[in-house]
């Protein structure tokens, strides 16, 4: 049970990373919840509102996550932590981050209601 929790939700944070995804309004809007925050890797703070806005509209970004970790936060409530390299769109340089993601189980489906990159120095 926890083995398939957390290959579905590696799935469901993948297919985030995805160009085709992000470019969708539809799709984030399913899989962003109405509640969803996040604290990028600047500091800054936003909802669903702004990421609906900015995601269609922005370059892609390249990322590769490994060393994933679940965590049970409730029945109901899991959190996904990895490390991540990120290439946003149009640019060449390598972004490190410890990246944390909250997923809910909301009306039968899973939704991010919460993630946080916090930028670190470049893995071994």
């Amino acid at each position: 049970m926890v083995e398939n929790l957390k290959a579905k939700l590696i799935e469901l944070e993948e297919h985030l990373f995805k160009a085709e995804t992000r470019a969708s309004y539809g799709e984030l809007d399913e899989l962003i919840a109405d509640e969803f925050t996040e604290i990028g890797g600047s500091g800054v703070r936003f909802g669903k509102k702004e990421a609906l806005e900015r995601l269609p509209s922005e370059l892609p970004p390249k990322i590769i996550a490994s060393e994933y970790e679940l965590r049970h936060l409730a029945p109901k409530c899991a959190q996904l932590l990895y490390k991540a390299v990120m290439v946003k769109g149009g640019e060449t340089t390598a972004i490190y981050s410890l990246r944390c993601s909250i997923w809910s189980l909301i009306n039968g489906r899973w939704q991010m209601i919460f993630h946080q990159g916090t930028l670190c120095k470049a893995f071994e």
